[in-house]
């Protein structure tokens, strides 16, 4: 009870530090600014790709890299500790195709001399020519969502008629920050019709697509005569025939969405008579097509979505006739199939991602975990969202796994990552750290006011407990109250005041159990700034044995016994 808190070395070192910090983070009028590049996430439960079945480590990172991953890795002075003694983390998530931060560009006007037989390409929604960057901003609302929903790369996708236009590869990171990855990804096509023009049918739009790229191989075919005979007049590309060049060439896939199984089998039939690379995205239905898919060997991506169940919902038990029963029976039918289609696609041994286009953020979990329960594997689950996606995307060297040299992009998260209760308390893109709120949910023994009986392995939290921890300055310690109002674990802790003057007290924030770990943090005043430090340990009867983290010191060795349980226990 009488030991200091940290001795007056450390507390030196750690005021100094804090203080040096704080006038860089201050110096930044825009709060945006990383205080440091340096991150540790110190004894989480690691699963560095699918199928691996997790393991202690700590994970450092520095300037958006991952620089180790291991158990007894030597952690820098300026690196900030994130404690992960209850944590599991995952790669970050990789978006196949998305249209998340991308605005829709303004309609071109019409021409006096508009003939809609043969209208200009701009107008007639081709426009290859196009960017994502272009209409892309990182700070929208969207990239926020999916990011908290453990995304950190997607490729973005303009929005436009039958040719949009070339897509590009973006970090989820730091919005001010220049986060393109690549561009000129894929060209972006899809048999969206031109209204009150042609193409206005689909198959016009076939028609168009093919007319576009044979006369850009003509093109061409035509400037290489051109670069090596003399007396051959100049060719005139237009701007849809450069920018298609490098779809022609091979150089650059065409990114195909097709939703149903028509389309899908209306964009393979247009690969194999072209010849260009195909990747297929937006499926939704394609059960009858698998076949189909896997003997043209064609990367898809599937919508990351389940359909509506309303249908299913609204049908009545009773008072309807038997051929009303029959047709609600075909629609339960076709439902549940929609359902097995990814885990079909695993079955058949097809490589799939996921799309995020036209889903939504919030359902991520629940999408997986219906997926899941319709037979989908939770190893291609997470491969679908990390190493699948890296693959078709040709950035495996990059993303998709945690490993040494790899990009910073990593969930953080409370429980393993398809349990129904777990949540993503941080999500790290380009080696920035996002951080959010865990929701208490309480139990439904939480939510009666009799009070339960403890189960014989109930953990033992609330009350007093002693603590000492080992720092190179010596042995320190103080007293811990863990109090339980309303559901939600909070209390204070003791330590000695920086400034000299005896003892002090904090109030401990985001308390925590799970499982056995009890983790929660509190601030330090020192010097006019606060210092936010972790503890986090597991419980075993009245001890507790786990970790003390300062944020540039680093993580020393916690110890804490129970010496005053509490009544309400």
């Amino acid at each position: 009870m009488n030991k200091q808190f940290l001795k007056a070395g450390m507390l030196g070192l750690l005021v100094a530090g804090w203080l040096s910090q704080a006038a860089v983070a201050q110096s930044d009028p825009t709060g945006k600014r990383r205080v440091t590049s340096t991150y540790a996430i110190t004894n989480a439960t690691v699963f560095k790709a699918p199928g691996d079945p997790g393991s202690k480590a700590t994970i450092l990172i520095k300037d958006g890299v991952i620089l180790g991953v291991g158990s007894s890795l030597a952690l820098p002075k300026e690196a900030k500790i994130i404690a992960g003694d209850s944590l599991y983390v995952y790669p970050g998530f990789i978006d196949g195709a998305g249209n998340m931060g991308i605005t829709k560009p303004k309609d071109v006007e019409r021409p006096k001399d508009f003939v809609s037989s043969n209208p200009p390409d701009e107008i007639a929604g081709i426009t290859p020519w196009r960017i994502a960057t272009d209409s892309y901003s990182g700070a929208s609302t969207q990239v926020d969502e999916w990011r908290k929903a453990g995304f950190t790369i997607s490729q973005v996708v303009p929005d436009g008629g039958m040719l949009p236009g070339k897509t590009s590869l973006m970090v989820l990171g730091e919005a001010k920050n220049n986060n393109l990855l690549r561009n000129n990804v894929a060209m972006a096509a899809n048999f969206r019709s031109s209204r009150g023009m042609y193409p206005a049918t689909l198959a016009g739009v076939m028609a168009k697509f093919r007319d576009l790229y044979q006369n850009t191989s003509l093109t061409l075919d035509h400037e290489k005569l051109y670069a090596s005979n003399a007396g051959v007049k100049r060719p005139q590309a237009s701007p849809s025939q450069v920018a298609l060049s490098p779809v022609v060439q091979k150089q650059m896939p065409v990114l195909f969405t097709a939703a149903t199984e028509l389309e899908i089998r209306r964009a393979i039939s247009l690969q194999k008579e072209l010849g260009f690379k195909l990747v297929l995205t937006g499926l939704e239905t394609y059960e009858s097509v698998i076949g189909l898919i896997k003997s043209s060997g064609t990367p898809i991506l599937i919508k990351l979505q389940v359909p509506d169940d309303k249908s299913i919902k609204s049908q009545k038990a009773d008072g309807v006739t038997e051929a009303t029963k029959a047709q609600y029976a075909r629609v339960k039918e076709s439902y549940d199939k929609a359902l097995k289609q990814a885990a079909q696609l695993e079955q058949a041994g097809i490589m799939f991602a996921f799309s995020t286009t036209d889903g939504k953020a919030a359902d991520v979990q629940k999408t997986l975990k219906t997926l899941i329960d319709n037979g989908l594997s939770k190893k291609a689950a997470l491969a679908a969202l990390t190493t699948n996606p890296a693959s078709i995307l040709g950035i495996s060297g990059m993303a998709g796994t945690l490993e040494k040299g790899k990009l910073a992009n990593l969930i953080v998260t409370t429980d393993t990552l398809f349990k129904e209760e777990t949540q993503i308390k941080h999500v790290i893109a380009d080696g920035y750290v996002f951080d959010y709120e865990i929701k208490k949910k309480t139990t439904k023994a939480e939510n009666t006011s009799a009070k339960p009986e403890a189960a014989p392995n109930a953990i033992t939290v609330e009350g007093v407990w002693e603590y000492t921890s080992e720092t190179p300055a010596g042995s320190s310690g103080g007293e811990i109250v863990i109090k339980r109002e309303n559901g939600v674990l909070g209390g204070t802790i003791t330590y000695d005041d920086p400034t000299g003057s005896g003892k002090a007290s904090a109030t401990i924030k985001n308390a925590s159990l799970t499982g056995k770990t009890l983790s929660f943090e509190f601030d330090v005043a020192a010097g006019g700034m606060s210092l936010t430090v972790t503890i986090s340990g597991e419980i075993n009867g009245k001890t507790m044995d786990g970790s003390l983290s300062v944020p540039q010191m680093g993580s020393f060795p916690v110890k804490a016994t129970l010496s005053s349980p509490s009544q309400s226990n």
